[in-house]
């Protein structure tokens, strides 16, 4: 049997409170105590976040996989990110000084998969004459929640990487995935057959006719 890439989790669960962070302090995965507010924190802490709304946006496209078996294969996407994302967590939660040859991280490879991802999805979409709005379906609706979280997590990641180091790969990765995850917004529409809404600027209150 080939050897994994990364190392397993060592971990157990057990006890869950232990009352160590009552004074707002966390520790990283090397064991250095920071505030909860830092920024690290706040960097792994987003995409976290983010991997819980991948995870309603992948009961929803399970819970619609009976309309098409597209939908199914979907399903099985978002959870990869998933697992993707917890690697991410976990280079984040790490020092460099601290990480491990077989650390679980991002690598070029899952970039390269979300890239053919994009693009084939984005083959049977129509070409885009004005922004879209969220909510044709509750998966595309969802779908676009994953993308502003995800859109979040890389400012901050954009931050962090000015103070400290981050790598490459984690900030190439999020990029990546809010494109995915617009594209796979517009995908969820057409595969539901669900219209699309179009973004018009004189729809607004002010554009109106008949105030």
């Amino acid at each position: 049997m080939s050897e994994k890439t990364f190392n397993e989790p060592r971990i157990a669960l057990n006890r869950i409170y232990t009352r160590m962070g009552d004074e707002g302090q966390t520790r990283l995965a090397g064991g250095q105590r920071v505030e909860k507010d830092d920024l690290r924190i706040e960097c792994y802490g987003t995409v976290d976040e983010l991997n819980a709304f991948m995870g309603l946006a992948r009961v929803t496209a399970e819970n619609e996989a009976g309309h098409t078996e597209k939908l199914a294969d979907f399903s099985r996407i978002l959870k990869r990110v998933q697992h993707e994302l917890f690697n991410l967590g976990s280079i984040l939660a790490t020092l460099p000084e601290d990480v491990h040859p077989k650390q679980p991280r991002i690598t070029n490879a899952e970039i390269e998969q979300l890239e053919r991802e994009i693009d084939r999805a984005n083959e049977e979409l129509e070409p885009l004459r004005s922004f879209v709005l969220p909510g044709g379906s509750r998966l595309d609706a969802e779908l676009h929640v994953c993308r502003t979280v995800c859109r979040r997590a890389e400012r901050l990641l954009v931050r962090l990487a000015k103070e400290q180091s981050v790598p490459p790969e984690a900030l190439k990765y999020v990029n990546r995935l809010s494109d995915a995850l617009f594209v796979w917004s517009r995908w969820a529409n057409r595969v539901l057959g669900t219209p699309e809404t179009v973004w018009e600027p004189n729809a607004a209150a002010s554009g109106s006719e008949n105030p």
